[in-house]
């Protein structure tokens, strides 16, 4: 098996272009509780902001969600309010405006908002992330926010307030980098998201899989395909991330450490997931498939692309959508 063509067809058929119009009514759907949240809290809130896979151009059209985060000015919620308060404050506005038609649920650091399947049924996902400025009008000035961590997030203890972060230099992180090694990075965290989603309730984050693969591109020389590039990012996942000395630090804040994100146990199940992985498509290339599968829906399209060079019929301008 050609194992590089194989994960090309990976990221093509993932790609959440795909999805042009279950991504419509993501914008769509975010757009109105951004609005929500402005008409409530007024002046006392900048403007809320896409971040996540959806601003770093590294979703995957099988799992996605659109994380908007709300960062709230110092007194939003008076002089001595807590961080605990702006977060059970914004959970009971969107519970109350939403409760009918979403399910809403208090997560790790943000209010998942999961809206009930309209007539076609697709499922709308939006994830809240509130945070507040360090000091009475800082956020202008470096972006800086504080997060309240709901309930036990790997190490860090649930009511924790002490995760301050720059979710701007979070996406700046992938962003700012030179354009192919950035696009390299990109592929192999969309790679590594579709192995994540063959996997039922993994407690490995998104997030944590982003910084790990730029941090195996700052500490390794990945070149070659596609595979190769992909197989020295596990080997360093599969070598690394259990050590003493191991550390993830957050760009948006040196002082985090994302490795505190997955106990002990976790870890060692994420080394042991990496050999496994490698050890088995080694034995066999066709193992790849197992774990690193195409989007069925969008494989007939693709294998006629690549049969034809072009799709039968009228050529179709794809959507202007900016990812950054």
């Amino acid at each position: 098996m050609d194992k590089n063509k194989h994960l090309d067809s990976v990221i093509s058929t993932h790609q959440i272009t795909k999805e042009e119009t279950l991504f419509d009514k993501y914008v769509k759907k975010k757009n109105e509780v951004k609005e929500a949240l402005e008409d409530k809290y007024e002046s006392d809130i900048y403007s809320p902001f896409n971040s996540g896979s959806y601003a770093k151009n590294t979703a995957i059209n099988t799992k996605f969600d659109f994380d908007l985060v709300s960062p709230f000015k110092r007194n939003a919620f008076g002089c001595s309010g807590t961080l605990k308060e702006m977060y059970e404050d914004v959970y009971d506005f969107l519970y109350e405006k939403y409760k009918d038609v979403a399910e809403v649920k208090k997560q790790k650091v943000s209010i998942g908002l999961e809206f009930y399947a309209d007539s076609d049924g697709d499922v709308i996902k939006i994830d809240v992330v509130p945070g507040r400025e360090l000091s009475q009008d800082q956020y202008k000035e470096n972006e800086n926010l504080n997060l309240y961590v709901y309930y036990k997030y790997g190490n860090i203890d649930a009511g924790s307030e002490r995760i301050k972060t720059n979710v701007k230099a979070q996406i700046n992180n992938i962003k700012t980098r030179a354009t192919d090694e950035k696009d390299s990075i990109r592929k192999i965290i969309r790679l590594l998201k579709v192995w994540k989603n063959t996997k039922y309730n993994y407690p490995t984050k998104s997030f944590f899989l982003e910084l790990i693969t730029i941090k195996a591109f700052d500490n390794k020389t990945i070149t070659g395909s596609i595979w190769e590039k992909l197989e020295t990012v596990l080997e360093y996942i599969r070598d690394n991330v259990t050590k003493d000395s191991f550390t993830l630090k957050d760009p948006g804040n040196s002082s985090n450490d994302l490795a505190d994100t997955l106990t002990s146990y976790e870890k060692q199940q994420l080394s042991d997931d990496m050999k496994n992985m490698l050890d088995r498509i080694r034995d066999n290339d066709e193992n790849l498939k197992t774990y690193f599968p195409e989007n069925s829906k969008f494989k007939k399209e693709e294998s006629k692309t690549n049969q034809y060079g072009t799709n039968s019929g009228m050529p179709v301008p794809p959507p202007k959508l900016n990812f950054g």
